[in-house]
């Protein structure tokens, strides 16, 4: 197995690449997620070669900045926002939990959605880092009468108290970050899948 730092990788992911840089999430043998970037071209068999402008090394954490999976709130906290989201591979992330505040990483499957829903005292902002989708928004759940496209570093406003959804009609996983204020989900919150998010009980 490759070693990255400390860490054996069990599990990678290559989740997106950018001029040259891999965004990649590997799970360890007791499945905690952890986000890396790799300065290097994987080969045809999965595996990683030296090629890279790092001599082929993974580069830990803390020297790009990419936090492991898990919820930094309520401390103080500073992150490359971009190179966590397109990193994530969960449905659902919370990254930072706070009294007032969260922010969580999302991982919408092709065709997937994040389901229709209403939080009717918060507020929530999202931004789209990767892919395209259509976002749905109305007062009831069947008028929803609010229709937009999304694509990369568009942003979304959700008012309390609306009914809303987004569906993915792009050919890659939509990455995007979502704020609420006040927080929705319990702190440390990590859903893998879509089917986990709709069986959470709270």
């Amino acid at each position: 197995m490759p070693h990255l730092g400390k860490y054996t990788a069990y599990n990678i992911n290559i989740n997106h690449e950018r001029n040259g840089i891999y965004y990649i999430m590997y799970r360890d043998k007791n499945r905690n997620q952890y986000p890396f970037r790799y300065n290097g071209m994987p080969d045809n068999g999965g595996r990683y070669n030296d090629k890279g402008d790092n001599g082929g090394r993974y580069n830990n954490n803390r020297e790009n900045n990419l936090p492991d999976s898990e919820d930094y709130g309520p401390e103080p906290f500073v992150v490359n926002i971009e190179d966590v989201t397109l990193a994530n591979d969960n449905f659902r992330t919370a990254l930072w939990t706070g009294d007032y505040l969260q922010l969580t990483l999302m991982s919408v499957d092709v065709g997937g959605e994040i389901g229709l829903e209403l939080h009717p005292d918060t507020d929530q902002f999202l931004r789209v880092e990767q892919g395209k989708g259509t976002v749905y928004m109305g007062d009831t759940e069947d008028r929803l009468n609010y229709q937009r496209r999304i694509y990369d570093n568009y942003a979304v406003f959700v008012p309390a108290g609306t009914w809303h959804n987004v569906l993915n009609t792009g050919r890659v996983p939509l990455k995007l970050y979502s704020i609420y204020a006040p927080p929705h989900h319990p702190h440390g919150t990590v859903q893998e899948t879509a089917e986990d998010a709709a069986h959470a009980n709270y």
